[in-house]
């Protein structure tokens, strides 16, 4: 029996990738609902009549009006807190909407979840959230400071426990460089990279499903979770998607590649854990865990009593993990549903539109 039997699950931002990677792992379990919260009644149309399924439920409203986020939050149990504004160049020209959905609308969601009772919130982080350089890197760790103030405040023995996930760039979710670069290797243009020694962190959608479940089940209020991964450079994702889809035409292997240049924001590495993080992480095997500094306002604390663990510790960044090669990359990539598709391993091949997780 799992934690979830006969529990309502509420999924905020539930159309997107993550929400629907969520469906997959949970349609078929022993959860009793799953609630599906955003504001884009077109793809919850289509997802209705793509699931079918009466255990879905389905709540029109913006993480921005607590008013429509409490309408979904009556009688759930568990809450996936993933609405958000993900796109770096868009969250770079419009930083007040990231400011409203990422850090307001999170707390409008923490504060309805307290309210109402729930059992267990994870809100779901990324790595631009450590050391931040864009809006929306910033905006994320801002949601990051919230949710786990919340937590810290609520203490470990309150009936809602709340705590975050950290994760590093998923494979094929919308936004990925990914379904792009197939994109222009199927209308024979060239695969236009960045910086060809640029690092991410590689997993796939269900590898974050897997860390917040284990969030669920694990957490205490106010702590981080981080889900160890293996990272490439995007020189060695580019070849290795052409080496995968010269399996399917030979054309594809000769494909050109155009280094364009770094874009505004963007970094040469990710990092998922900073060495401060690193000084009180807990090593858990796949994960870290990083419980909350409880720690209160008395300021002899924080300029008298420094700690030299710190300046002996290093991040845990996309350039210092597990490094994949050409070959690594090319199974971390088997793993995806629409290359699996794209080259005839499963179902059928995938309309460009569509070609993401």
């Amino acid at each position: 029996m799992s934690v979830f039997k006969d529990k309502v699950l509420l999924i905020t931002g539930g159309t997107g990738s993550f929400g629907n990677a969520v469906l997959r792992r949970f349609l078929d379990s022993d959860v009793k609902e799953i609630r599906v919260f955003s504001r884009d009644e077109k793809k919850q149309d289509d997802m209705r009549h793509r699931l079918q399924n009466p255990k879905v439920k389905f709540f029109i409203g913006d993480v921005r009006s607590k008013a429509s986020v409490d309408v979904a939050m009556r009688g759930v149990d568990y809450v996936f807190s993933a609405a958000a504004l993900k796109q770096v160049p868009s969250c770079e020209f419009f930083p007040m909407e990231a400011t409203m959905t990422n850090i307001i609308g999170t707390d409008n969601v923490l504060r309805s979840a307290i309210e109402h009772g729930v059992k267990n919130v994870v809100v779901l982080s990324t790595d631009k959230a450590a050391y931040p350089i864009n809006a929306m890197g910033i905006s994320k760790a801002m949601m990051e400071k919230v949710a786990i103030a919340r937590g810290r405040e609520l203490g470990d023995d309150a009936q809602t426990t709340i705590c975050c996930t950290r994760y590093g760039n998923v494979m094929a979710s919308r936004g990925s460089v990914i379904p792009l670069w197939v994109e222009q290797m199927m209308q024979g243009k060239p695969i236009t990279i960045t910086d060809p020694a640029m690092t991410r962190f590689m997993m796939t959608l269900d590898d974050a499903v897997d860390l917040v479940v284990y969030a669920f089940v694990n957490g205490r209020n106010g702590d981080l979770f981080v889900q160890k991964a293996p990272a490439a450079t995007l020189e060695t994702l580019a070849e290795a998607l052409k080496r995968l889809y010269a399996r399917r035409d030979p054309r594809f292997a000769q494909a050109e590649i155009k280094v364009i240049g770094t874009r505004h924001g963007e970094k040469l590495y990710e990092t998922l854990v900073t060495r401060e993080e690193m000084a009180k992480a807990i090593d858990l095997g796949k994960y870290y865990r990083i419980p909350c500094d409880n720690r209160d306002l008395n300021y002899d604390k924080f300029f008298t009593d420094g700690s030299q663990a710190i300046s002996a510790l290093d991040d845990y960044h996309s350039h210092n993990t597990e490094r994949l090669s050409v070959e690594g990359m090319m199974e971390q990539l088997l793993r995806l549903r629409f290359v699996q598709a794209d080259l005839g391993m499963a179902g059928s091949v995938k309309p460009i539109a569509i070609r993401s997780e």
